[in-house]
């Protein structure tokens, strides 16, 4: 009696706590509102991940991006299919856009929707340097991403047809668009309006199974990035890796032409190794940082050999070509624009010749301060020199020796420094009076 009433309250006790549980699963949310990468990537895995642990009913996506690198992409998809917990993805606000990459994770969603005033499509393949590709490549590449989003969109019962358009014809299409030919589930003004659509309505998970979703009136806690990923995000962005780069190089060389400033070469060291990391994680041509490298040197020799700027133009053109070179992807948003390439090559350009010409300059230059820079100068006999006496050089009197006899009044020349004593020359006849002038 004691053992079934025990199990009871045992049996009791779970079922509440299942209830409990079931209660107080939330929405977890997060927004994405840059390009794919692999900082992307890692946000939206850690926030499956979370979902997952929590319990929560679904995982809701706001989506905001022009698109971004494929492996990335492949990895999100891979996620998000594999997600024990569903994934919703809108994108919005109005005005935005998932294109390209974005409109392969909107198909891959267990709800995908779209706010009025958005667009997506766009997923046509091209090359590196954002040209169509020709000949037997476009046809394998488009076949293979072609086959992608057909595996995506055939498994979440959707349009094919229309979604295979957009890689191969690179169609775009507005949310109504989208709707009408099934490639989304809902248009929906706001969260909340998309929760309402949903109750109640069963939708296809990856693996076959149909579900239904209550989420109006649910909680929906929001998911943001780690500190890490908050800092590092922005600097994968292309151009802000090459700055980082540039001010970085920039911060070094101050450095060695000013040793002991410490700050701009503490600066430059942290730049750069920041811009080596986003670099490590794009596509990088390295033959792109071939030709920044080589500018450096052409602003060099501009300094040195003053050829009236044609190694300073040349190290400016090859500095902007690397940039525009240096990471490998089709889409422009994930190169290094135009107006960046020149708008740090021509200032960084000039600067560094300035700076490295005065440099040059002040080596050349003759020593005219301490024991050096008296040698050379010429001074006045004042007490004859038999051999030794003294003479009057650089405002100050100094004993000097000389190998012949010297009288008053004469002018001499510096040959050497020996301790607190000169070593002096008698001036030639022909430079007597130039010298009695320098001496008045």
């Amino acid at each position: 009696m004691k053992l079934r009433l025990l199990s009871r309250c045992t049996y009791a006790l779970l079922v509440a706590m299942l209830f409990s549980s079931v209660a107080s699963a939330e929405v977890l949310k997060i927004m994405v509102n840059d390009m794919i990468h692999p900082i992307t990537q890692e946000y939206i895995e850690r926030a499956l991940a979370e979902a997952h642990r929590n319990h929560d009913q679904a995982v809701l996506i706001e989506l905001d991006t022009p698109g971004g690198l494929l492996d990335s992409t492949r990895n999100i998809i891979e996620k998000i299919s594999s997600s024990p917990v569903p994934v919703i993805i809108y994108v919005a606000p109005s005005g935005h856009r998932a294109a390209s990459a974005g409109f392969f994770i909107l198909e891959s969603a267990d709800i995908a929707a779209m706010a009025p005033g958005t667009n997506t499509g766009a997923a046509h393949p091209v090359s590196s340097n954002g040209d169509d590709i020709k000949g037997t490549m476009k046809e394998k590449a488009e076949n293979d991403a072609a086959a992608l989003m057909r595996s995506v969109v055939s498994k979440r019962g959707r349009n094919v047809d229309a979604a295979e358009s957009a890689v191969r014809q690179s169609k775009s299409f507005t949310e109504q668009e989208a709707l009408s030919q099934k490639l989304i589930d809902y248009v929906a003004d706001n969260e909340q309006d998309l929760f309402k659509q949903i109750q109640g309505k069963p939708f296809k998970r990856f693996e076959g199974q149909t579900m239904t979703l209550d989420l109006v009136g649910q909680k929906v806690r929001p998911f943001d990035m780690t500190l890490r990923q908050r800092i590092l995000s922005p600097i994968v962005n292309p151009n802000v890796a090459f700055l980082l780069l540039i001010i970085g190089a920039f911060g070094i060389y101050f450095e060695f032409n000013h040793p002991g400033a410490v700050i701009p070469g503490t600066a430059g060291v942290i730049l750069i190794l920041l811009a080596a990391f986003a670099l490590n994680i794009l596509p990088t041509r390295f033959t792109a940082l071939g030709l920044i490298i080589a500018s450096f040197a052409l602003f060099a020799l501009e300094a040195k050999y003053a050829t009236h700027g044609i190694l300073g133009i040349g190290g400016i053109i090859t500095m902007t070509m690397g940039a525009l070179l240096l990471v490998d992807s089709p889409m422009p948003e994930m190169r290094v624009h135009l107006f960046t390439a020149l708008a740090a090559s021509i200032p960084f350009g000039i600067i560094t010749i300035f700076l490295m010409n005065i440099a040059l300059k002040a080596r050349a230059n003759k020593v005219v301060t301490g024991e050096q820079g008296l040698i050379g100068e010429i001074g006045v006999v004042q007490t004859a020199l038999t051999p030794s006496g003294k003479v009057f050089v650089h405002g100050e009197l100094w004993n000097a020796v000389a190998a012949a006899e010297i009288p008053v009044g004469q002018s001499v020349v510096v040959r050497r420094i020996d301790g607190l004593e000169l070593q002096v020359d008698p001036l030639p006849t022909s430079q007597q009076q130039t010298a009695a002038t320098v001496a008045l």
